[in-house]
Formats: structure tokens, C-alpha cells, sequence
């Protein structure tokens, strides 16, 4: 399972004219899945997100964690963070989980974070053709892989 993470003071999320997902502060959590992700790759996601230390404390220094500054999530399927380029200038999507596989995955993290949180999580929709805005707060933009854990 990997996540871009990027903090933002603000990001939406649409769909067909209709805004499904808008946050102030928070994080904007794009997620890739595999088919070998299991229970554990979420359970160990989410709480790295959700206890991550990007947000400021009251001495301008990235201290506290979503959890700490009360910030929203919106987390968003993105199938395209497993494209291999290995091979020519047409991005090879065979790595990321099929629909079947992918959308409990994408679900059971979402479930997951909400729990780690304490608090509803934004999404987007599994597979539709979304148009994300956002504005990066810092930058802070993060990259984590749960099969390497550094």
C-alpha cells in the first residue's frame, strides 16, 4: 500500500460537476493498493498518518500530528501510484489491485483511519473520474510504502 500525503489548507474533490469531499486544514491522502496488501499494510498506514508530525505547534515547529491538530483527511484512490515506467513512454498499470481486490482494501483503510482518528473521513469514489484541487500547505508533500517501512 502506498499514500502521497500532502498537507493543505484547503483541498475538494469532484465529481461530475458535484463536490464530494472539501476540507480546510488537513491531509490529502492519495492511496495506491496492490494485491498483496493485506489487514496489517492498513493498520500500520493509517496510523503512521493519522500520527505523523507535518503540522506546526505554537512554535512554528512540524510537531503535532493530524490527530493533535484536529485536522481533516480526504483519502482518494489512486491506481496511477503504481505505474511502472520501466518499459517504453506508456505507464504499465499491472501492479495495482484489480477493482475486486482494491475497493475492500480502499474501504477497510478508510474504516481504519476514521478509527485512528476518532473522526469521519472525506473520500473521493473508487474508480471515478475525479478532478482534485488542492493547495499544499508548506509544501508538505510525504511519500510512504508499507512494504518499506523506513
Amino acid at each position: 500500500m502506498k499514500a502521497v500525503i500532502q498537507r493543505v489548507s484547503q483541498a475538494s474533490v469532484t465529481i461530475a460537476g458535484d463536490k464530494v469531499a472539501n476540507i480546510s486544514n488537513g491531509l490529502l491522502v492519495l492511496l495506491g493498493i496492490v494485491a498483496e496488501d493485506t489487514q496489517e499494510d492498513i493498520a500500520w498506514l493509517s496510523k503512521k498518518i493519522a500520527n505523523l508530525r507535518i503540522f506546526e505547534d505554537e512554535a512554528g515547529v512540524m510537531n503535532t500530528s493530524l490527530i493533535t491538530s484536529e485536522g481533516d483527511a480526504i483519502v482518494v484512490s489512486q491506481f496511477t501510484l503504481y505505474a511502472s515506467t520501466k518499459k517504453g513512454n506508456r505507464p504499465s498499470y499491472i501492479k495495482a489491485a484489480k477493482p475486486d481486490i482494491a475497493i475492500p482494501l480502499y474501504e477497510a483503510f478508510v474504516v481504519q483511519l476514521e478509527t485512528d482518528l476518532g473522526k469521519s473521513v472525506q473520500t473521493g469514489e473508487f474508480g471515478a473520474d475525479m478532478k482534485v484541487e488542492l493547495i499544499n500547505d508548506g509544501p508538505v508533500t510525504i511519500i510512504i510504502d508499507s512494504k518499506n517501512k523506513e
